[in-house]
């Protein structure tokens, strides 16, 4: 959904996320397996030169425990030609690696088993996945940013 931006100069388009799941690596002391609650949306604006697009996703996911959080995250995406080909329907298109974009991501809850997750910072990598007859999923592994030694 094309909204436009007067003041940036660029498109700003919103893409509804309707539908995911968020689940941590097994180990993490936070760990999380939730699904997407509602719809939630990632605010998009491609730079003028056309080679990134500029990310700023707003979602809440809900727990097996019955748990809500929130999450937020930004991020930066290089718009290389496998990618062009997927966001252009192109038929075959193919899945990207994991390495032309980054994320920062933010969480917040009311549920103190999930605390740790508010005062933690953590950074993404994103691939965008095609498979015949399915829709484009998009994949996001994250990491907690821990103090060196």
């Amino acid at each position: 959904m094309g909204v436009g931006s007067a003041s940036k100069g660029t498109p700003l388009a919103v893409a509804p996320m309707t539908g995911g799941t968020v689940k941590s690596e097994s180990g993490f002391s936070s760990a999380i397996d939730a699904d997407f609650v509602g719809t939630g949306a990632d605010y998009i604006h491609n730079d003028p030169s056309g080679k990134h697009m500029r990310l700023n996703a707003h979602q809440v996911i809900k727990g097996k425990s019955g748990s809500m959080i929130y999450l937020n995250y930004t991020g930066v995406v290089d718009i290389t030609p496998e990618l062009g080909a997927i966001l252009g329907g192109i038929p075959d298109a193919k899945s990207t690696p994991f390495g032309n974009s980054f994320i920062e991501m933010r969480f917040e809850t009311g549920d103190e088993k999930f605390k740790e997750l508010e005062t933690s910072t953590f950074v993404g990598a994103e691939r965008f996945i095609v498979e015949k007859d399915k829709p484009v999923v998009v994949e996001y592994k994250l990491s907690k940013v821990l103090a060196g030694k």
